[in-house]
This record gives structure tokens, sequence and C-alpha cells, in this order.
């Protein structure tokens, strides 16, 4: 009898592990997560134009937006976006606060190690901008000098590197190129395409100096454990990359195709 016991005790353990396994495997399938609440949650910071900010209606809009609805809408559900500061994003992300961040984060290794990246849907580069009547000739002439970058960004990283003399923090690149604009920093460290876009809005007095400092890949991030969602989201997008449609709406925001290096 005690045999017996122990084999029927040692069954029901067996099928109450292999229970926690199903619902481990139910709770880890992120795609089935998304498509079951029929929406797709996508953070960006809503002050980074032209991919991502709000126009004069208070819409959000941009060149993240449209690939984040086209995204979305390719998987059959809504999109959600979230907009909060940049310098938690991610700390939101690992969260589960949203889904995913399409909102022109570069691939960088210190990222890497805590969450995951799509294939790039656009490649830029760090760029230093300063004042339109600066006498600065290259980047290196910061040195010293007191420089803005948005908080949560690689572009400390590239400020520390030129061997600036203090590096200001600020929420969104509104506030850095109105800071620059008006002499209150140096020069501003931000993405090429921003700055420009910036510049040629006529509503700042700046100028790129130079040539960008580095390349960046930029791409969509997710959770370590959101495989089933990013393997989706990775193959929509290489058949947007395939069928011009990235390259549609980035000639649409930005005069210019940045899909491809």
């Amino acid at each position: 009898m005690k045999t017996v016991a122990r084999l029927l005790a040692a069954v029901a353990v067996s099928f109450f592990l292999l229970g926690l396994v199903a619902c481990s495997d139910t709770e880890v399938d992120s795609l089935e997560r998304v498509r079951e609440a029929g929406e797709i949650s996508f953070a960006m910071s809503g002050g980074y134009p032209p991919f991502n900010f709000y126009s004069e209606n208070n819409e959000l809009v941009g060149f993240d937006v449209d690939v984040a609805r086209e995204v979305a809408s390719r998987l059959g559900v809504t999109l959600k976006p979230v907009t909060t500061e940049w310098s938690g994003i991610i700390e939101g992300l690992r969260s589960g606060v949203y889904d995913g961040i399409l909102g022109s984060m570069a691939v960088t290794e210190d990222r890497l190690n805590v969450v995951n990246f799509s294939t790039p849907y656009y490649y830029s580069g760090a760029q230093m901008m300063v004042g339109k009547d600066s006498s600065f000739a290259s980047p290196e002439d910061l040195r010293g000098r007191i420089v803005g970058v948005v908080t949560g960004t690689t572009f400390a990283a590239d400020a520390a590197k030129l061997g600036v003399g203090e590096v200001k923090l600020y929420k969104d690149d509104t506030q850095t190129l109105t800071e620059l604009s008006n002499g209150v920093v140096d020069g501003v460290i931000t993405d090429r395409v921003v700055g420009v876009n910036a510049m040629n809005s006529d509503r700042f007095e700046i100028i790129p100096l130079g040539a960008p400092l580095r390349s960046e890949n930029i791409a969509v991030a997710f959770n370590k454990n959101d495989q089933t969602l990013l393997e989706a989201v990775d193959q929509i997008l290489r058949g947007m990359h395939e069928d011009g449609t990235l390259a549609r709406l980035s000639v649409k925001w930005l005069n210019t195709d940045i899909t491809t290096k």
C-alpha cells in the first residue's frame, strides 16, 4: 500500500510540475499576450521631432509613430503609444508598463545586457550642434566647454569622450536646443537628423559642427523574455524594409531615406 501511495504521489507531483511549465509557457508567450489584448503598447519620449512629438493639435506624430502604427497593423492589433521620460524608459519596459520601446533607441552593448533589440529600422549618427554664430571649427573645440544632452541617451558618453568641461542633462531635445540657441550651453549632442531638422525649422539659431561623431543602429527594444513578440516584429520590420514602407515613411518625415546604411 505504501508503494502504491508513493507512486500516486509521484504522479501527482509530475502533473503539478507539468501544469507549472504549461502556465509558465503561457506567461512568456508575449505574442499571444498582445494578440489577446488586441493592442500593442510602444513607448517613446514624445519630445523628439521629427521622430516622435506632439503637433500643434496636441497629437502624437512623427516617423516613429507611423512605423509603430504600421507594425501594429501588420500584427493585427491597434497601437497604444505611451510617452514617458527617456531617463526611465528601459525601467518601464522591464517592469511591464509597455510591450516595447519604439522611440529611436540606439543599440548599445550596455542596453543589450538588459533588453533585446529587433533588426534596425533606421540608421543615424551622433551630431554636435552649436550656435549659428559660434567660432568653433570642430567638435574637439568643445573641450572644457558646457554641452547639453538628453538624460539617458548615449550622447553623454560622446561628450565625455570629447573631454567637455560639463555635461548638462535635459528632459528632451526641445530643451537642449532651446538652451543652445539661447547661449546657455556651448554645444548639444543629438541625433544628426534631429539637429538638422531643428535647424531647418527656423526655431533655433543652430548649425551642425563637423561630421557625425559616430554611427548608430536604431531598433525596437523588448524584454528579454518576450522572444515570440520580438520575432514577429522582426519579421514585420524586414518586410517593411523590403517593400519600401520604411523608406516611404522616412521620406515623408525627413525628406530623405535613412533606412539603409
